[in-house]
């Protein structure tokens, strides 16, 4: 084929992306009707069955034809997250400009570690990340962070910085004899022990700290367990706190947490992946109050910002510790030079090379919605949440786990079919209720919503239901319909006890 046959590729792309919008139009209009389904569950052979043409990976080159077969086989076996009754995990859908925002980085397909190969990314990153950090509280001019592939990664990387940060010799030499510990709630994420795994301080280098009534880290256990470390010859040397925990939505007393931190010279992180973006709210900040005192920050916009996966941020009050503690300056890939202190190779910050500039998702969607379209955004989730937990703490059958109202964005509640109390069911019977009313639900082709354990025994008993809103799709009306539909479900179950 000579090159006057080569079909342009801006002609290709165009025929593409005619079909491709055609069909996500479509795909996301569909989920507002009202006959709506959210997705049947399959047993992944089953859908390997279904799909076994579309997961075969040519010899020769398919035409449009082809890859337009598998788009649609991909949108009709999916998982529809823009359905209002997923409300399984802690994201959904993201939005229209959110759509906008990927497919402008799927464009431009350039790797932000390096400002010589991404200019207008870089000040985008670097612009976003200080106004993020500024609305924490990091009120300095050299606050910001980076963006990182998902909250574990940013969890990840705070351990690093706090390691190399307090203790420079380890960047060179390792933990050596150092018996660093590491201090989290219960309730904190695993991200934090499989940080101190990848870092080689073992699953054992994390304290668990217990929680009080209201599932918050307990402050003076806190300090005896870093007390009873320093008397073992070890070196504390962090502390994570929640804000929005995975399970109940709680979040820890920043203040007081600072105070023990400050007072040992332990870093303080706080992981607000999920309850982080409270800050956009001026009626519901004050969830974080004390969060300006801790050294570092995780917070992840793809979660109730509806911001595309994956896009989480590691702020601090002064963005040149992440430079600090990560640099090596590789002279084949780094060449700038720092321009009034400040260094605009924002790879070097990180532990990794290769870097999708996620920072402009949350800027496109900052400058579309702002901080008060946001903020509404939230306050409407957390009216929902309310709204649900009302429903759940006064009708027959159900038992409300969560606090009324609950923390964030999620409700945890027992159904006991017929009117029956959970608490008197024995926990293997609960469970059972559980996972076959969530099981039908999915069935159903209406809800998606998912369950866990009690962390301790005071908790509950068995499995409970754990009800994620998420706005603008889950509405009062949707919880409504959930609440009636666990019951009719529940009570038609033929489950012995």
């Amino acid at each position: 084929m000579t090159r006057s046959e080569v079909r342009p590729r801006a002609d290709e792309l165009e025929e593409l992306l005619s079909a491709l919008s055609e069909r996500a139009v479509r795909y996301v209009a569909a989920a507002d009707e009202p006959d709506a389904r959210i997705g049947d569950p399959v047993a992944p052979k089953q859908l390997s069955h279904v799909l076994k043409d579309s997961l075969v990976l040519p010899d020769q080159a398919g035409g449009k034809d082809e890859l337009l077969k598998v788009v649609d086989d991909i949108l009709a076996s999916s998982i529809v997250t823009w359905h209002p009754g997923f409300m399984d995990k802690l994201y959904a859908s993201t939005n229209p400009v959110g759509v906008v925002s990927d497919l402008l980085l799927s464009v431009l397909n350039t790797n932000s570690y390096i400002y010589s190969v991404s200019p207008v990314l870089t000040l985008i990153e670097k612009k976003t990340s200080h106004e993020y950090a500024e609305l924490f509280g990091f009120n300095n001019p050299r606050s910001g962070g980076i963006t990182l592939p998902g909250g574990s990664a940013s969890n990840a990387h705070s351990l690093i910085v706090a390691r190399t940060t307090l203790y420079p010799d380890t960047k060179v030499t390792g933990n050596r004899d150092y018996k660093f510990v590491v201090f989290t709630s219960q309730h904190g994420h695993y991200s934090v022990e499989k940080a101190a795994i990848s870092l080689g301080l073992g699953s054992e280098a994390v304290w668990q700290v217990p929680v009080d009534e209201d599932q918050r880290l307990r402050v003076d256990v806190l300090e005896e367990r870093i007390l009873e470390a320093k008397r073992q010859g070890r070196t504390p040397l962090y502390i994570n706190a929640t804000a929005g925990t995975t399970v109940y939505g709680s979040f820890d007393p920043f203040e007081q947490i600072a105070v023990v931190a400050k007072k040992y010279g332990i870093w303080f992180h706080v992981d607000g992946s999920w309850g982080g973006n409270v800050v956009f709210s001026d009626k519901l900040k004050h969830k974080l109050k004390g969060v300006e005192l801790a050294d570092s920050l995780t917070v992840n916009p793809h979660k109730m910002l509806g911001v595309p996966l994956t896009c989480s941020f590691l702020l601090a009050r002064d963005s040149r510790v992440f430079q600090e503690a990560s640099s090596l300056r590789a002279p084949y890939l780094y060449h700038s030079t720092d321009i009034d202190g400040e260094d605009y190779d924002m790879g070097d910050s990180t532990m990794g090379c290769g870097r999708r500039a996620d920072s402009l998702k949350l800027f496109l969607g900052w400058k579309w919605y702002g901080k008060e379209g946001y903020g509404a955004r939230v306050e409407q989730a957390f009216e929902v949440t309310a709204h649900l937990a009302n429903l759940v703490a006064n009708s027959a059958g159900f038992h409300l786990l969560s606090s009324n109202p609950p923390p964030c964005l999620q409700t945890c509640f027992y159904y006991s079919p017929n009117g029956g109390n959970a608490l008197e069911n024995t926990e293997e019977y609960n469970t059972k209720v559980t996972r076959a009313i969530a099981h039908e639900l999915q069935a159903s082709g209406r809800f998606l919503v998912d369950y866990a354990p009690p962390a301790n025994p005071a908790d509950g008993k068995g499995e409970f239901f754990r009800a994620v809103v998420n706005a603008p799709t889950t509405t009062k009306a949707t919880v409504e319909e959930l609440v009636a539909k666990i019951k009719a479900i529940g009570d038609s179950l033929a489950i012995t006890k």
